[in-house]
């Protein structure tokens, strides 16, 4: 029986769109999963690699899902969400679990609904615009004229968070950004990890890997130039924008997989010396993933990462974003003799059965809470009826 099943409320699911199946659409296919019958809400649901439960009639889409090429375009029309979103409506009564780190949050509340924001990240292209623009945009016209929308939106975004009832940051990192940006508090509840499709692997090739959507801000290109002039193997599995310039940076060491399967993923990581996390993430499961397999970690000293890994027992950090700090971070991870099962302890504080637990708690903590407060609120406005008509 899934742990959710002891929930009384109408559970309604909601997500920005399901195009890229990444982090946090795992989290919402497992949310999915253990409440069956909840309804899912989003702008758009497009692509060759949705996970099956999106592929349902479960999935309820705004009317962005009609544009043509929405595909490629969903980026560029991001101004369009808010809109998308404020047609979508959900039952009344309902408790809805909003999967969120741009637009979800513009859902319109119901009647008697309570609304639960599982936050993976305020949008950073709102909060901090800077980096956004400069790895996102390269037409300067273009990048100026997004600028000066950006304090309408950081505005709008406020507003939509207020209505949030409870905010839940999926790291400590994401945490302290939910306050600071909305002056809201939130519980923590670490996303998912599938650490059960993952085994201890007991064979270490010479090659160290990367698995990630190739993306500026991911920073791969540290990665790339640090193996490329320490004459180091690394293996890359994903796709993305930036993988022509990451692979006109790469040396012969370097090699590009491509999109890969699960089944390949699995064997990378399994038989990887170590899997090398060169961006700030606000929370990041891969590393997590390579650690099931006992894989040591070298990342970056900053965001997530600092909660997954362990720096001496489960893997390394580097202090700087250059290829010089990778390159001395290498050749401390080489001198480290590492115990693969205390690696794999590491990553089952992770665990999907872990999360459910959690998330189940709190929800239903959720709902005793707003039970317990309709009748007081019915008391109170019978009380004031009364004191009118007298």
């Amino acid at each position: 029986m899934s742990p959710l099943t002891s929930l009384k409320s109408n559970i309604a699911l909601a997500h920005d769109f399901l195009i890229q199946m990444g982090g946090a659409e795992r989290v919402v296919e497992v949310m999915a999963k253990a409440w069956p019958d909840a309804q899912i809400y989003t702008s758009v649901t497009t692509g060759e690699s949705l996970f099956p439960v999106f592929r349902t009639d479960r999935v309820h889409n705004s009317w962005m899902q009609m544009i043509p090429g929405i595909e490629k375009l969903h980026k560029m029309l991001f101004f369009l969400y808010p809109l998308a979103f404020k047609s979508l409506k959900v039952p009344k009564d309902s408790l809805v679990w909003i999967s969120s780190s741009s637009f979800a949050k513009c859902l319109p509340k119901s009647k008697g609904s309570t609304f639960v924001c599982y936050c993976h990240t305020p949008p950073r292209y709102f909060w901090n615009p800077d980096e956004y623009l400069r790895n996102e945009i390269s037409n300067p016209l273009l990048r100026k004229f997004v600028r000066k929308l950006m304090p309408l939106y950081r505005r709008h975004d406020w507003r939509q968070a207020q209505k949030i009832d409870y905010f839940i940051a999926n790291s400590v990192n994401v945490q302290k950004r939910i306050k600071e940006c909305y002056g809201r508090d939130s519980v923590v509840i670490c996303p998912p990890v599938d650490v059960n499709r993952f085994t201890v692997g007991n064979r270490s090739e010479d090659f160290h890997l990367i698995v990630s959507r190739l993306v500026s801000y991911k920073r791969i290109d540290l990665a790339v130039e640090a193996f490329t002039k320490a004459g180091r193997r690394l293996v890359i599995i994903g796709d993305g924008p930036d993988r022509p310039r990451l692979e006109a940076l790469a040396g012969d060491t370097v090699e590009f997989l491509g999109r890969a399967p699960d089944d390949v993923v699995t064997e990378k990581m399994a038989t990887c010396q170590g899997f090398i996390f060169p961006g700030l993430e606000d929370f990041g499961i891969t590393p997590v993933e390579a650690q099931a397999c006992g894989k040591p970690i070298i990342a970056f000293h900053g965001g997530g990462a600092l909660e997954t890994v362990v720096d001496g027992k489960t893997g390394v950090f580097f202090s700087e974003q250059t290829p010089e700090s990778v390159i001395e971070a290498i050749a401390r991870f080489d001198a480290v003799e590492w115990n693969r099962e205390t690696i794999r302890a590491n990553a089952e504080r992770f665990s999907t059965d872990r999360f459910l637990k959690e998330m189940t708690e709190f929800l239903e903590g959720i709902e005793g809470a707003e039970k317990e407060k309709k009748p007081k609120e019915t008391a109170a406005l019978s009380q004031a009826a009364t004191t009118a008509l007298s």
